[in-house]
């Protein structure tokens, strides 16, 4: 099977980027923009200097703020509709995932009838290019302003799936590392956790390539280096840019070999007990790279020495995957990111039923890819194993 990289988006990168905006939508030919954010965004006072500059360039603007956490399908389609009843040109998304990934929802709707269900997962691709999307994160974490579709809540099936293809894809991204200097430490951790999880899981993915483990090992690196002291002193704009391109690399990284166990699990856990993305991702991740470090340890150890483990040079597979696990467990605890119990979970809630949805889910996945992307087995067994001893552990 021919091995994949998906090229991405145009991305401007660098301090004071987002003061372009204005001049892009103009680029572009929009009139009227649809700007989406959340009233976090909007409080933090990033919005109304994205607006200021909006409207110097001449473009009228039209605001929706009810983003919601991992976007419910009502509120992208409310936001949608919005943009059609006001007839605008084109969207600007400002905030993290949650806003990018609605930008993208209603990017669709702007130029497909309703309703967006019938575009999730591999339903209805949208192929019709659609109206321009400017989005620009505010946080460094999801990489959602460099993949080609929007992850959507599906409140019908309660589960976490997707819109794809051209009439959903950025257009631009504008990532500006001085939007994340004021993200609040848990923020910060969960977000750049979530980067984190990108990348481990695209570089030691069966589909990974050159292309993809050069960016994924970068990433990898740079968080690493500089998320303990992006949590710990937020001003630091030495830290806070190499989260943001740590966050990029990692998006783009992932465009080919997908993610596999810590995001499959994550997913359900955000989709069942609305738990944050970050968070429910890396709730996994020690165990992960122990289970797998059997089945590439040069990739496993790579990560453990990244995240501050020191490998001995004649380490066994299983030595390189606890020294991983010790890595990731002493960096989750640095971070002070909640566990299942933080969060009220009991065992019993998550066996089996999550093993039930991370397989149901991936069926559509091994006939898109042709098999899964994890470095071992996906089973029932293997997942209940993950969760059993993430959730003791941790």
């Amino acid at each position: 099977m021919p091995s994949v990289f998906v090229s991405t988006n145009p991305l401007l990168f660098g301090r004071g980027t987002s003061q372009l905006v204005g001049e892009k939508c103009k680029e572009f030919g929009m009139k009227k923009v649809l700007v989406i954010f959340d009233k976090g965004v909007k409080n933090a006072g990033i919005v109304d200097k994205i607006l200021e500059n909006i409207h110097a360039a001449g473009v009228e603007t039209v605001c929706y703020d009810g983003v919601q956490p991992d976007p419910p399908d009502w509120s992208c389609e409310e936001a949608g509709a919005l943009g059609v009843k006001e007839n605008v040109d084109g969207i600007v998304a400002v905030g993290g995932g949650s806003s990018i990934d609605t930008g993208k929802a209603a990017k669709a709707l702007l130029t497909n009838p309703p309703p967006l269900s019938q575009y999730f997962g591999r339903g209805m691709l949208l192929t019709k290019p659609g109206k321009p999307l400017i989005v620009i994160p505010t946080t460094a974490g999801t990489g959602s302003e460099c993949t080609p579709g929007g992850a959507i809540t599906d409140t019908k099936n309660n589960v976490k799936t997707n819109v794809n293809g051209l009439g959903a894809a950025v257009s631009l991204g504008i990532v500006d590392p001085d939007l994340t200097v004021g993200l609040p430490p848990a923020i910060t951790a969960s977000t750049g956790m979530d980067a984190l999880c990108h990348a481990i899981e695209s570089y030691t993915s069966t589909l990974a390539n050159v292309y993809c483990e050069t960016m994924g090992k970068e990433a990898i690196q740079l968080i690493g280096k500089y998320i303990v002291t992006a949590y710990k002193d937020g001003s630091n704009l030495e830290a806070r840019e190499g989260m943001m391109k740590a966050s990029t690399l990692a998006g783009i990284a992932m465009l080919g070999p997908m993610c596999h166990f810590p995001h499959d699990v994550g997913k359900v856990l955000g989709a069942k007990w609305h738990i944050p993305h970050g968070n429910a991702c890396v709730m996994t991740l020690p165990q992960v790279l122990e289970m797998i470090a059997p089945a590439c340890p040069e990739k496993v150890r790579f990560i453990a020495e990244a995240l501050g483990a020191q490998v001995p040079a004649e380490a066994t597979p299983e030595e390189i995957g606890k020294a991983a696990y010790q890595a990731a467990q002493t960096l989750m605890k640095t971070l002070k990111l909640p566990t299942m119990k933080d969060y009220g979970l009991k065992l019993d809630d998550l066996i089996p039923l999550v093993a039930d949805e991370v397989i149901k889910a991936l069926s559509m996945a091994v006939k898109f890819l042709g098999g899964f992307p994890a470095p071992i087995p996906v089973t029932p067994e293997t997942i209940n194993e993950i969760v059993t001893r993430a959730y003791n552990e941790n």
